[in-house]
Parts: structure tokens; C-alpha cells; sequence
């Protein structure tokens, strides 16, 4: 027998043995059991702000509204503004017991804010749970991503997604560094290459506001400049954001910024990082521990305490417009943010978009650029292969590498690798002039033209069909198609040049850098490895291929591609020579060979002005079924100057292909209508497409629409 079963050890005789006491004792030591869990029947509310002001995680139009609930006391230190919390949503009128409104289901959300009373005169239902007492929804976000979505006609939740990350219980429980002291302001360093360059980073250093458009110089030395704007503004006691196209360039602007001020002084956001790292960092910045921070399109919603910069490189590129609703794009949101919080701004490129003269031309921003001089000693010299050439060369119509080419890559061979941009597969070609290569566009809106069964031709846009049509340039009545064939550019360089290796970057494997040995470097846009010392020469083969894909900013592309090739070829006093195959008298060739983005964007931003396209004008893309788009714009009330152009089809998506960003389903038959306004009434236009939508949910049963605001790819 067991010593807890023999009396000997429990005291006097008869006595309970020591378990039996001590369970007895915690019982009556516990306290009274607290009301339901959720529902909170029952519970005493909070004596002060007993309503709590929540933003459900409903991302539809209709609920696009703040809803209120009680606080029960025991929640009452927890539940904070910018607090996630967990409520029961969609709980009947009827169903109310002990002045508590129940059912529903489950739903998170965030505190916004804590009220004495509520607008709502009935019985609110309670508080479920604080799901973390971490702040994480402060007043300056909540007012950006309101801005946000208005902007872009989408819901405020949807934003909300987009601009906090998923919690990470584990990250929350790790503290987060002390924060830095500010560096020493920096030199200008090479930003004295520029005419105003020095004056900008003296200017962020003593607390200014400057706002510059600057227009990069050829070379790799972009991201030691974008870190010396940073370690400027942190100078002056404030917060810098950057935002940058892909990982790739987050890496470097990230070993450029560690190399500057050392580690542990910046956050880098991408999702490369993982969930609970990324959360860690985003915790970090939120917390003020880190005043500066690098990163992909996500970052461009980074709560940087006293933000005194927001910059963005290469706002062309496709990778800063979101495809998460309400699909807004990361230039407009950092104008939104130094808008709001009254910070500089800085949009750098090696080209520029017709969106950034806009804000030179309108005086928003000056312009960041360096002398003539200076870009000419810079830059490599750019030569060029037209139809011309073509036509009389023997070698090029036998194996599609001009005479011209073959002897720059022969000669660069020598001196270091050789650089050979080739379109992706993907493009698409569209209908130009068959003698000056001008692109068709209609007569009423001057849309791309497309060709149809039996040779028929119809606008992209409005729908109109064309049976006259003449070249306004040329006056030709001859029309052709681009051709794209670059899928053997590889194997055909390396029959070409039989010793040398050959190494290629695109989709499969992106490369990074490449030693300076002498290589072939066979790249698609966007992907070109950096050379160390740089390329001896590059050539961008298939230019017709870029300038013929049936989209308004095809030229701006194009231009945009060919210079970030350009810019990492040695200079032309160092023997850099670039060698582009396409027409010279078409205007992206041209500023290609004058290395002149910016004329080059002022001329396509008179001409938008002249034709009424973006950014001048605004625009929205309404797509969806035949019937759903019809009975969407029967019933939305546009502004009075608003017009609408079509709506016509859109490509079918084959089945089994992957569905493309906003197309339709595979295998079904979508619409597409454009509704264009003039300056002044975007806000109006987003306004109306917002409740149109709203309307269609609450009524329910029929075909959803989808809708986007300045979309990128109208044609």
C-alpha cells in the first residue's frame, strides 16, 4: 500500500489526505467565473469610452465603414486604438440578450478609436477579443490609406491589407533595438555631378522639404546616391522610405546604405524575407527603433516615424503598380505621403516617365539633372541599324545579326563582356505604318487600331471599325505587322563567336553580376547583370518588337529598357559602344541616341496633352462580362464630362493558360470599357465607379465588374 493511501502521512486519524486539501483549496481560491467568452454576457462595460470604433476585415464596397461595439472592462487596458481585435459580425437586431447584441460570425479588424457614446441608437454587440495589444494602426497610416483608397474607388480594409502585415505572435514578444543616434551629415559626393545635386542633399540635411525629379546618370553609382539622400534626411533627425522595383535593387541600395552608415540603421522590406522576419523589421520601424527603410512596392507603406523623405527609382517599371485591390501604384501613393506629411520627394531613373515631366512641367517638383557636358562624357556612344541597313546587308537577312553588330561585339569581345538585350517572350505586336512605322491609331480617339477577320480593322479602345485609313505622317495606306523572333538569339551568337562563353539572364535564372572576362551576356529587359568595370559594348536586337506592342506607353517602355541596357556600358571615352537595331528616325531611337529622357517625355507629355491620354487625363478601365459591363454603365452616374469609349473585347485566355492580371477567366468572353475624364474630375470619376460598385453588392445575384483607375496598360 502506497504512504498515500496509509493515514501515516496525513495528520490525525480520519484526516483528507495533502491532494485532496490542496484541491480544495485552489477552488476556493478561485475567482468567480467570468462572463462568456466573445459575447461577454453579462460583463460590466468600461467606466471610461465604453464604445469601441472598429474597421472589420471586410473588403467589399458596401461595408467600406467604421462599425461600433462595447468594451467590456476586462478589455478596457487592451483595447487601444491601432489595435488588431476580433469581433462577431452580421449579428441580427433580434437576437439581443442582457443588452447585448449576439451571434454573427468571427471577424478581425482594428480599433480605430474609443468613443463615450455611440451614433448607433440600438444595443451594440461586444468586443470578442483583443487579438494583440500592439499598435499597429496609427493615425497618419489610417489617414494615408483612407486617401488611398479614394482615391483609387476601393475599400479602406483592402488597403489595410496591403499596408500591414500578417501578425507574427513571435516577432511581437522580441523587443526591438534602441534607436540610433542621427549620423553626421554626409558629403555630396557624387551628387556633385549634378547642377543642383549638392544643394538637394544640403537641403535634406537641415530639415528642408526639397522635391526633385532627377533624371540618373549612365554608370552603377545610382544606389550610393539614393543612400546619401537617406543618410542626409537621418541627419536631420527625421525618417527616410525608399522604394524600388524588385529585390534586386533593394539589395542594393541595402549594402550601398550598410556601407554608409553601418548595420542595424535602416529595415529592408521584400518578401524575400519571410513572414516573421519581415514582420520583425515592419515592428521595428513602427516602434521608431530603425528611421529608415529600403524596399519593394509592399514598403511603400511604411510607418517611418517623422518622415522627412520618400523616394521611389524607376517608377516605370510594371513591378510598382499593385495587382491586389484596389490596385493603386507606389508613385502615387509616396505623392500622397509627402503630400499628407509634408516630406521631400525624390523620383529617380535612368529614363523618365511622362508622369514625372508632369510634375516638372505643373512646378510640383524641380528637376535633378546634369550638364550636357556631363552626360555626354558619361554616356556610352550609341549607334544604330534601321530598315535601311538592313535591307542592304547580306549577313543580316541570312542570320538576323547586322554587319554593324557582329563587328561591335567582335571588337568588344577584346576588352570585356559584351551585353545582348533580346525582347521576352510575351510581346505582343501591334499595327504600324508600313514605310515610316508610325502606329495605327483611330481617327475618334486615337486608339491602337487592331486587325480582324478579313482584313478589318477596329480601334482597341472605342471599338470603331476603320475601312479608310492613311498614315498621318507619311500618308501611306500600307499597314504592316511587328515581328518578334529572338527565341535562337543565344544559339546564334554563340555559332557566331565559337570560343566565347555565353551566359544568359531572364526568367529561369536571373544573374546579378558577371566577372569583367571577356562573355557574351544574352539578357531579357529588366534582367541585365551589373559588369564589373562595366560592359565593353552592348546590342539591343529586336527594337520593332518593344515599340510594337499595342500599348500608349510602348515608345516611354521601350526608351526606359534601352537605358537601363545603356547605362551599364562604359562610357565613350572608356571605347563603350551600344548598338541598337531599330528604325533611327522613330522618336525613343532618337533620344536613345542623344541620351535625352527627359525631351523625350516632355514631347510625349504635349502630345497626351494635345489627344486628351493620361497622365493629362484620367482614366478607368471597367471590364467584365458583355452583360455585366453593360448594365455597370447604365446605371453609374459619371461626371458630366465624362466620355466613354467602347466597350470591345478582350483577348480570350486559353484554358489551361495562366490567367494574366485582370484578364478574364480562362475560356471566357470579357468586355472592356475606358471612362475618360479631364483634369479636375478624377476625384469625382473614382467617386462614382466606388458607388456604382457598392450598389451592385448590396442588391447581390448579379455579375461582378472589375474596375481600376489609371490602368496601366490601356492600349
Amino acid at each position: 500500500m502506497s504512504s498515500e493511501n496509509d493515514g501515516r502521512d496525513g495528520g490525525a486519524e480520519g484526516a483528507p489526505p495533502k491532494q485532496l486539501a490542496l484541491i480544495r483549496e485552489s477552488v476556493r481560491g478561485a475567482r468567480a467565473p467570468r462572463a462568456k467568452p466573445r459575447t461577454w454576457r453579462g460583463a460590466a462595460l468600461a467606466k471610461e469610452l465604453p464604445v469601441a470604433r472598429v474597421l472589420v476585415d471586410k473588403g467589399v464596397l458596401h461595408l467600406d465603414r467604421y462599425f461600433d461595439y462595447a468594451v467590456p472592462e476586462e478589455l478596457d487596458e487592451q483595447a487601444q486604438p491601432g489595435v488588431r481585435v476580433r469581433v462577431r459580425f452580421g449579428a441580427g437586431r433580434h437576437r439581443v440578450r442582457e443588452g447585448r447584441r449576439e451571434g454573427g460570425g468571427l471577424i478581425g479588424g482594428f480599433l480605430v478609436e474609443r468613443l463615450a457614446e455611440s451614433d448607433y441608437s440600438g444595443p451594440l454587440a461586444a468586443l470578442a477579443q483583443v487579438v494583440s495589444p500592439e499598435p499597429v494602426l496609427s493615425e497618419e497610416l489610417l489617414g494615408l490609406a483612407r486617401a488611398v483608397a479614394d482615391r483609387y474607388a476601393g475599400s479602406l480594409a483592402d488597403v489595410l491589407q496591403l499596408a500591414v502585415p500578417p501578425r507574427s505572435a513571435r516577432a511581437e514578444r522580441r523587443p526591438s533595438p534602441a534607436p540610433s543616434p542621427p549620423p553626421a551629415p554626409p558629403e555630396p559626393g557624387s551628387w556633385a555631378r549634378y547642377e543642383r545635386g549638392a544643394a538637394f542633399i544640403e537641403s535634406l540635411a537641415s530639415g528642408g522639404v526639397p522635391r526633385a525629379v532627377w533624371n540618373a546618370l549612365p554608370g552603377p553609382r545610382w544606389n550610393e546616391e539614393l543612400a546619401r539622400a537617406v543618410a542626409a534626411t537621418l541627419a536631420s533627425g527625421r525618417g527616410a522610405l525608399v522604394v524600388v522595383p524588385d529585390g534586386r535593387a533593394a539589395a542594393r541600395v541595402d549594402a550601398a546604405l550598410t556601407e554608409l552608415l553601418g548595420p542595424g540603421r535602416h529595415a529592408l522590406l521584400t518578401a524575400d524575407a519571410g513572414p516573421e522576419k519581415r514582420y520583425g523589421q515592419w515592428l521595428a520601424v513602427r516602434r521608431g527603433a530603425v528611421r529608415a527603410v529600403v524596399g519593394t512596392r509592399a514598403a511603400m507603406f511604411a510607418p517611418v516615424w517623422n518622415l522627412g523623405l520618400v523616394a521611389i527609382w524607376d517608377d516605370g517599371d510594371d513591378n510598382h503598380s499593385e495587382q491586389h485591390a484596389p490596385l493603386p501604384h507606389a508613385r502615387d501613393v509616396l505623392l500622397l505621403r509627402a503630400t499628407l506629411d509634408k516630406c521631400a520627394f525624390l523620383l529617380g531613373s535612368r529614363s523618365c516617365t511622362v508622369e514625372a515631366a508632369q510634375l516638372v512641367e505643373t512646378g510640383w517638383a524641380r528637376p535633378l539633372v546634369a550638364s550636357r557636358e556631363r552626360v555626354r562624357r558619361s554616356a556610352p556612344l550609341v549607334r544604330t541599324v534601321g530598315d535601311g541597313d538592313l535591307a542592304r546587308d547580306e549577313a543580316a537577312r541570312a542570320a538576323r545579326l547586322p554587319t554593324l553588330a557582329w563587328q561591335v561585339v567582335r571588337d568588344g569581345l577584346r576588352h570585356g563582356p559584351v551585353l545582348v538585350q533580346v525582347p521576352r517572350r510575351g510581346y505582343v505586336p501591334r499595327l504600324a505604318c508600313a514605310t515610316c512605322r508610325a502606329p495605327a491609331r483611330c481617327r475618334h480617339c486615337f486608339g491602337p487600331l487592331e486587325a480582324h477577320d478579313a482584313g478589318a480593322l477596329r480601334c482597341g479602345w472605342c471599338g470603331r471599325e476603320e475601312s479608310a485609313w492613311h498614315c498621318p505622317e507619311c500618308g501611306s495606306l500600307r499597314l504592316r505587322a511587328q515581328v518578334v523572333g529572338a527565341r535562337r538569339t543565344a544559339e546564334e551568337l554563340g555559332r557566331a563567336f565559337p570560343a566565347v562563353p555565353v551566359r544568359t539572364s531572364g526568367r529561369e535564372q536571373v544573374l546579378d553580376t558577371v566577372p569583367e572576362t571577356p562573355a557574351l551576356v544574352v539578357s531579357t529587359p529588366g534582367a541585365e547583370p551589373v559588369a564589373e568595370g562595366g560592359y565593353a559594348a552592348a546590342l539591343l536586337l529586336d527594337g520593332w518588337a518593344m515599340l510594337g506592342r499595342p500599348d500608349l506607353r510602348a515608345g516611354e517602355d521601350a526608351l526606359r529598357r534601352w537605358l537601363g541596357a545603356a547605362a551599364l556600358v562604359r562610357s565613350q571615352g572608356e571605347g563603350g559602344t551600344v548598338v541598337v537595331v531599330a528604325e533611327p528616325t522613330l522618336r525613343p531611337v532618337q533620344a536613345l541616341v542623344r541620351w535625352d529622357p527627359v525631351g523625350h517625355a516632355v514631347r510625349e507629355l504635349a502630345e497626351r496633352a494635345e489627344l486628351g491620354f493620361p497622365p493629362v487625363s484620367r482614366m478607368a478601365a471597367v471590364s467584365g462580362s458583355v452583360q455585366a459591363v453593360a448594365g455597370f454603365l447604365a446605371e453609374v452616374e459619371l461626371p458630366p464630362d465624362a466620355e466613354v469609349l467602347g466597350p470591345v473585347p478582350l483577348p480570350v485566355t486559353p484554358p489551361g493558360r495562366p490567367r494574366r492580371a485582370g484578364g478574364p477567366p480562362p475560356g471566357e468572353q470579357w468586355e472592356r470599357a475606358l471612362v475618360r475624364v479631364p483634369p479636375g474630375s478624377g476625384a469625382a470619376l473614382a467617386t462614382a465607379l466606388k458607388a456604382a460598385q457598392a450598389a451592385r453588392m448590396v442588391r447581390g445575384g448579379e455579375e461582378a465588374v472589375r474596375v481600376r483607375i489609371d490602368p496601366p496598360d490601356i492600349g
